[in-house]
């Protein structure tokens, strides 16, 4: 490697570092949730966070883009949300005898969809388009999204009043679904102390643009994966299709962001290739919500069914 490469691999590392240092002062003890929330970035995938009220999921999405330099738009979803709340909607102009399409919330480059799962399957749907193919149709014409486009989508637990079922469809094309669960002992004390996090967030400075940014993950999308790692990761796909512990197995593109997550988790440990460590890292994050599991195998839908799978998988 010359010398250039070492510097921009030097650069790179302090640069995610600091926002990583600059994330942890608001979302305490969270390490490594923020490094697989910033995986999901990196890896221009999408993020669901699930847990509790109250635990920091929309202070951590609204920390991200502070400090990632993003446009950032929140849309609280609710039970009487409409799709044109979310997409836009045309509205006549009396003065040009025409209608003028007034863009939605959508239309921004870090959307934090706030409580996903209050919202009816009708305006859930809104989002698949736009996740996937960064564009969305509005009365026939489709328009493209910004770029850097990036959703971090948080959801209460099923069991709660007025939540509605994310459908499969919706929750594949989250790269990751993460928790961020109760902080430990340390850190909520340190909470109960400090400053409110919300004037923490607002003195926070930006440590990259959007061109920075698209170079960040262009640079991890480049790492080295060797045939031994995908070797493993399709043993991993087979074994979920074949045992009987999952309704259904992974799919292609689940596949493809093990690949994805695992490069850019690599990436933002400052490697050059990935490593095995990187794709076991990632895999409840990945895999756990892609795999529907049988009542009678006993897992629960948590990290026990990537665990599963690390135990009866190897790397060769």
């Amino acid at each position: 490697m010359d010398t250039t490469n070492i510097h921009k691999l030097d650069s790179t590392s302090a640069l995610l570092n600091t926002a990583i240092q600059q994330i942890s002062q608001v979302i305490l003890g969270k390490n490594q949730q923020i490094k697989l929330a910033l995986t999901c970035l990196i890896a221009k995938g999408h993020c669901l966070i699930e847990d509790q009220p109250g635990v920091g999921k929309t202070t951590l999405a609204h920390t991200i883009a502070q400090v990632m330099g993003l446009e950032f738009h929140r849309i609280q979803f609710t039970s009487d949300l409409l799709p044109a709340d979310v997409l836009g909607v045309s509205v006549f102009n009396r003065e040009q005898s025409k209608f003028e399409f007034h863009p939605g919330p959508i239309f921004s480059q870090f959307i934090l969809a706030d409580e996903i799962n209050r919202a009816t399957p009708k305006t859930q749907s809104a989002l698949l388009e736009a996740m996937e193919e960064h564009q969305v149709t509005v009365e026939g014409e489709t328009r493209e999204l910004p770029s850097p486009f990036f959703v971090i989508a948080t959801q209460n637990p099923l069991h709660q009043i007025g939540t509605y079922p994310l459908p499969e469809s919706q929750l594949d094309r989250f790269l990751m679904r993460i928790d961020l669960g109760y902080p430990d002992e340390e850190a909520e004390r340190q909470l109960l102390e400090g400053d409110d996090r919300r004037t923490i967030i607002k003195s926070l400075n930006p440590v990259c643009d959007k061109a920075q940014l698209f170079q960040l993950q262009q640079q991890a999308a480049s790492l080295h994966v060797s045939p031994a790692i995908l070797d493993y990761v399709q043993e991993i796909l087979n074994y979920t299709r074949q045992t009987n512990a999952f309704e259904f197995g992974l799919s292609p593109r689940g596949g493809l962001a093990m690949i994805n997550a695992a490069k850019a988790y690599a990436f933002i440990e400052g490697e050059k290739y990935v490593l095995p460590e990187h794709v076991q890292t990632i895999l409840p994050a990945v895999a756990n919500h892609r795999l529907p599991v049988h009542l009678e195998s006993g897992l629960k839908q948590t990290t026990s069914a990537a665990e599963l799978i690390i135990e009866s998988t190897s790397i060769s």
